[in-house]
């Protein structure tokens, strides 16, 4: 039992030794609490990034046309843009924010999630760039209702 007790502490602190010395990230809830509220994509985005002109093209959505779950929607958001934010939006449910991800300095962009829509809607993503401007795709994903794909 000693030999045991003696091993998780040492796994403990390795792990902490990997872990950096300050974690910090953006409680967007807090900081801008109506893009949680906003029923559609729009307000949430005017909440959340203001209503400043968004630059499309620059960012890639791969979602399938058809979801076949609605509960588990894959959803993947790739760019070569230098990104400090990316924001995802969907309008297929009562509230149109999903997440918010910092990214850190020289990342790139190649993300993965999974979302729940109740309904086809469209899914929506805005990036803040390094460079100040805002950049935004968007793509229609179809729900199919009971699971059936056919």
């Amino acid at each position: 039992m000693k030999r045991r007790k003696f091993l998780s502490l040492g796994a403990v602190a390795a792990a902490a030794s990997v872990l950096p010395a300050s974690l910090s990230a953006t409680d967007y809830v807090a900081t801008a609490p109506k893009a949680w509220e906003a029923p559609t994509s729009k307000e949430a985005i005017e909440a959340l990034f203001g209503s400043a002109a968004m630059i499309d093209g620059q960012i890639e959505i791969k979602a399938p046309k058809l979801a076949e779950n609605g509960g588990a929607v894959p959803i993947g958001i790739k760019s070569k843009l230098e990104l400090t934010t990316i924001a995802l939006f969907q309008d297929a449910n009562p509230r149109s924010a999903v997440v918010v991800f910092e990214m850190p300095e020289n990342g790139i962009a190649d993300l993965q999630t999974k979302i729940k829509m109740r309904k086809t809607a469209n899914v929506t993503v805005v990036a803040k760039g390094k460079d100040g401007k805002l950049y935004s795709a968007v793509q229609k994903v179809e729900v199919s209702i009971g699971g059936c794909g056919g």
